[in-house]
């Protein structure tokens, strides 16, 4: 399993700051450093090129990048270059965005199948530009008459990584739509969230995991690799750590993805989140991930 972790453009988390902690990152063992997206505040895009040129051996990449408010074909550019900077380092994550960041406020589209229907379109336009060939495309949102990609094409083959956030029900046999599910059974990994039939949120265990993967395992024809990534916030302490994403390994779980903004504390049979801060993040980025021996 694979330990990657996520920095925030929130507080002290900022420009050169977030270049640093990438650095420390790898350099305590971590295997990814990832940015969050937001709609406002520090581009991903300029910040991961500077990570990118002051690491040489972690993933990186935005978590999450909703399409819907991106256009595709600047959204190719940007990734192709990413990818040929940090020579082929490059995962690109992407969903629908979270509403509650502002979508509205500046005019986004916020209707959930229309921002769906353009996260496909995006995707077709994204791996149909980054062939470096001329492409067409004419969709219900996008329409992209004979361009080609002139920016240096990406390192990695046949495409740089896709994963995408999908929904996954409990139980999974009481709620057929599983769309979310099929779109990222196309590509190369998926980021589950928990949804019950009514489209409540819940927190996915082990064994949501591992029926999970057997449902990819029976459903994707592709033959290349898939990622099933778990995204946790986990305590300090290395041997509760541990213990936490162990069963995860176990269940399927290919790449945990640490929140490390915030911190797990046990407090007897409770738990509770707090903020660790910047002192704290870096603390915690330099005990490395709770590798299972």
């Amino acid at each position: 399993m694979h330990y990657g972790l996520v920095l925030p453009f929130a507080g002290e988390f900022h420009g050169h700051t977030i270049v640093d902690l990438a650095h420390e990152a790898e350099e305590a063992g971590w295997d990814g450093v990832f940015v969050w997206d937001g709609l406002l505040g520090d581009d991903p895009w300029v910040v991961l090129g500077a990570v990118a040129l002051r690491t040489e051996r972690v993933r990186i990449g935005p978590m999450v990048t909703p399409i819907s408010r991106r256009r595709p074909w600047k959204l190719a550019s940007e990734t192709a270059t990413l990818d040929h900077l940090s020579n082929g380092r490059l995962i690109l994550s992407v969903g629908l965005g979270a509403l509650d960041t502002g979508f509205a406020n500046v005019g986004e589209k916020t209707d959930r199948k229309i921002r769906a229907q353009m996260l496909d379109e995006g995707l077709e336009i994204l791996t149909g530009l980054w062939c470096g060939e001329p492409f067409s495309y004419d969709g219900e949102h996008y329409q992209v008459q004979d361009v080609t990609l002139h920016a240096p094409l990406p390192v990695q083959s046949p495409r740089i990584p896709i994963w995408v956030v999908a929904a996954w029900p409990r139980p999974a046999s009481m709620w057929p739509r599983k769309k979310s599910m099929r779109r990222a059974l196309r590509y190369d990994g998926v980021l589950p969230q928990g949804k019950d039939s009514d489209g409540t949120s819940f927190k996915m265990t082990p064994l949501d995991v591992q029926v999970m993967k057997e449902y990819v395992d029976e459903q994707r024809t592709q033959t290349t690799p898939f990622d099933i990534v778990f995204e946790v916030e986990t305590p300090d302490d290395r041997e509760q750590a541990v213990a936490m994403v162990r069963p995860l390994a176990e269940a399927g779980v290919t790449w945990l993805v640490e929140d490390v903004y915030h911190r797990l504390v046990r407090e007897g049979d409770k738990v509770r989140w707090e903020r660790r801060g910047l002192e704290g993040t870096r603390v915690h980025i330099k005990q490395g991930p709770p590798r299972i021996d």
